[in-house]
């Protein structure tokens, strides 16, 4: 049987398209008698097999020409595995720690073959949702973040470089196309995707509809989405794409990859961290009132912060000397400008990363695609009261992030509005 153009893969076909590959059918030592598969795709877009053997396991990944959730009447590239596949490699490159090996890239059929994160690997969200305690995941995330960003920017590398790059990257615009309309148009007109806790809700998803100045800043953050080619950045970096165990961290799905803002990250992460605290309470019960589990997604946040400040800066020390185009060292050549502009631009990445999250906190609220976190929570008006509390400090965020001159205050004003 030939794979010599696309078709989606059920079982049957899958075991034929192991065997036709030899670098997959050698990794499961062509034992075929004890073969497992195990279709998992919890997500929005993809297939996901777990083949497994005695001899060995990897991860299927492939996508479909249409959102898997929504069916064939939303149509979606699936040349965006491409593109996955190009950023895990390049992902992993820079931090092979934190990100699954691919074994095999299939352009035609969109298949990905990696590294099966075998269990206790979890997804982060679901930890998060049961009160699981991560005392590496600020240390890891912080690492993936800084390496990751750092080394795809102007900081480290020469325009030539990195216009090259950008214009591979540009070829995904139909994900990118995806973000912009649920993130950035979506949640603030009224559209057919849109849902929140109703009737609970219903006020404050009119009054996100009706707020001029939320609008006027929610503008600016999507203009830099669209324009800002700053680093090769995951592009759906929220805490369903992390997979953690207590000592390991590893990123997964950057199918939505481009080369964008890199608050758009640290935002997406921080953002989510920000919609567990408040999705606590409604998890809470006799057993477990949550309140040193809170405390610890309150430090988690500001250690994600200041440890990927003090290595991404680090990596910027060690390397300004380096062919990194963004400040050339005739120009920057003393120590008080090179610390000067190294914090205007942590200041303005730290006022990027809170308007991000926050735009992607009031998505998940009254947009089309809500997170677990608040699903889970059976009583509506408890799930709603959760959601409020996020959605007012996702506000004030988005509106008043450049008042913000540390970590240490947002934390403060997380705690306020509770």
């Amino acid at each position: 049987m030939a794979f010599t153009e696309f078709r989606p893969l059920a079982e049957k076909s899958l075991i034929e398209y192991i065997k036709a590959t030899s670098i997959l059918s050698d990794k499961i030592g062509n034992n075929f008698g004890d073969l497992k598969i195990k279709e998992v795709g919890d997500g929005n877009l993809n297939f996901v097999y777990i083949v497994a053997s005695p001899s060995g396991s990897f991860v299927i990944k492939q996508a479909l020409p249409y959102i898997r959730c929504i069916g064939e009447s939303w149509p979606m590239t699936k040349e965006r595995a491409y593109f996955e596949a190009l950023a895990l490699r390049e992902h992993g490159r820079l931090c092979p720690e934190n990100v699954p090996e691919v074994y095999h890239f299939d352009r035609t059929m969109s298949v990905i073959a990696m590294r099966y994160l075998e269990p206790p690997h979890i997804i982060l969200r679901k930890g998060l949702i049961a009160g699981i305690e991560y005392p590496l995941l600020a240390e890891h995330m912080s690492d993936y973040m800084a390496k990751t960003l750092y080394y795809t920017s102007l900081l480290y590398r020469t325009t030539t470089e990195h216009k090259r790059d950008v214009a591979e990257f540009c070829g995904n615009v139909e994900l990118s196309r995806l973000t912009e309309q649920v993130v950035f148009s979506d949640p603030y007109k009224i559209s057919q995707y849109n849902r929140w806790t109703s009737p609970y809700l219903d006020h404050d998803a009119e009054a996100v509809r009706e707020d001029n100045i939320l609008k006027l800043e929610v503008a600016e953050l999507k203009s830099m989405f669209c324009e800002r080619a700053q680093a090769l950045v995951h592009g759906d970096l929220h805490t369903g794409s992390v997979m953690v165990t207590h000592d390991s961290t590893q990123v997964i799905d950057p199918e939505f990859a481009f080369y964008g803002p890199m608050g758009f990250d640290i935002g997406a992460f921080i953002g989510n961290l920000i919609l567990a605290f408040y999705a606590q309470d409604g998890h809470a019960d006799q057993m477990n009132d949550r309140i040193r589990y809170k405390e610890w997604i309150l430090r988690t946040i500001r250690e994600t912060w200041s440890l990927f400040y003090k290595k991404f800066t680090a990596l910027w020390d060690e390397h300004k000397d380096g062919s990194g185009e963004a400040y050339i060292p005739e120009i920057y050549n003393n120590p008080e400008l090179q610390l000067l502009v190294q914090r205007k631009y942590m200041q303005d990445l730290l006022h990027d990363t809170l308007g991000f999250g926050a735009a992607k906190m009031i998505r998940r609220i009254v947009g089309v695609a809500h997170v677990e976190d608040f699903e889970s929570i059976t009583d509506a008006s408890k799930r709603a009261k959760c959601e409020q509390q996020a959605l007012d400090l996702a506000k004030m965020l988005l509106k008043e992030r450049k008042k913000f001159q540390s970590i240490d205050e947002v934390v403060l004003a997380i705690q306020q509005v509770q």
